[in-house]
């Protein structure tokens, strides 16, 4: 009865270049399940080592995105498609609060030099975290399931780098073989850093035990370890990076920006998920994201870069957007970015 006198808005009678809507969804299109591309909210961020904040990052982006005009250089239509954000769920909100608790104590401890296993309470309290991540992990990979069995092209906000394990793993059992395209300014290579299984710097280690990924293309790394370096060294060229003063350097040198994109998507298989860490990117961009580290990349570069994937001819068949801070100017970049993602997983689908 709330609609009665009044106009249902739906996407055919939407206007792109009206005022935007806060309507409670993404851009404020009046969309919902039957949307096109469906993208999760995950306010997780149980294990970040350094600053707090990420688990505010989707809904920092829902609240800028009606700012967002709609017209896409790549895609004008885009929004056509049908944008949808179901509600970010609270039950992970909630768990999420007493774990990083949780893990934060675990974190000084280790800090101390204390051993974790020869304390009964600590170890219990890091079986906790470990199971309340993998209960995050279950969460997505149950909503990314349906999604995906419903036909639906599928995007995640986090939250921590963590978050998009459980969507991988569903992505894994519906393509064969994948390649991921990382935008970060960490390898994210770590085995359980922390003692923490699901650690947001272990993610590429994690998802790289599925055998579905047969390739890891990272982009705009500048800080890492020597384990993860000689990870990366040691396989084979199943992980090929691409360091952030390396690419400055090909530029110094005179290589173009487009050569050194042709060059990294050539490494990539026909079907492309990208996980896009906003630290990867200049931090003047997204100054509250988790883990900051001078340097980086501009968001115009990182757009040609995604274009040029869909230039050659290779499918983007999901993303994530990870690490954004709690802040208005972070959430105004985040809706950006997600916005292009979509726009451009349109194109190739």
């Amino acid at each position: 009865m709330k609609n009665e006198g009044k106009p249902v808005n739906t996407l055919e009678t939407f206007d792109p270049s009206g005022v935007g809507l806060d309507n409670g969804n993404l851009y404020g299109l009046p969309c919902n399940d039957d949307a096109q591309i469906i993208v999760f909210g995950v306010p997780w961020e149980v294990t970040v080592s350094y600053h707090e904040g990420t688990a505010q990052g989707p809904q920092r982006v829902l609240e800028a995105s009606p700012q967002l005009d709609l017209y896409d250089l790549d895609n004008p239509d885009g929004w056509r498609q049908g944008i949808f954000m179901p509600p970010i769920p609270q039950h992970l909100r909630q768990l999420n609060a007493p774990m990083r608790k949780m893990a934060h104590r675990l974190m000084q401890a280790m800090e101390e030099g204390v051993a974790i296993a020869k304390q009964p309470l600590l170890q219990e309290a890091l079986d906790q975290v470990n199971h309340a991540c993998e209960q995050m992990n279950g969460w997505i990979y149950s909503q990314a399931s349906q999604a995906l069995d419903l036909g639906k092209r599928v995007g995640v906000i986090g939250g921590d780098h963590s978050v998009p394990l459980g969507y991988l793993r569903a992505l894994a059992e519906r393509y064969p073989r994948f390649g991921i395209l990382h935008i970060d300014a960490h390898a994210d290579l770590r085995l359980a850093y922390q003692g923490f299984r699901y650690s947001h710097a272990s993610i590429m280690n994690n998802a790289l035990a599925l055998p579905q990924i047969d390739r890891l293309v990272q982009v705009g790394i500048r800080d890492l370890c020597h384990d993860e370096v000689a990870l990366i060294d040691q396989s084979a060229g199943r992980i090929v990076t691409y360091y952030d003063a390396t690419l400055k350097d090909n530029c110094y040198q005179g290589m173009t920006w487009l050569a050194q994109c042709e060059a990294i998507v050539a490494h990539l298989p026909p079907q492309v998920y990208v996980s896009f860490d906003v630290d990867g990117l200049d931090p003047k961009l997204c100054p509250h994201t988790g883990t900051p580290v001078p340097g980086g990349l501009e968001l115009e570069e990182v757009f040609c870069l995604l274009r040029q994937v869909v230039r050659s001819g290779r499918q983007i068949i999901g993303f994530d957007l990870s690490e954004t801070g709690n802040g208005e100017w972070d959430g105004n970049v985040g809706a950006r970015i997600v916005y292009k993602l979509c726009a451009l997983m349109g194109l190739s689908a």
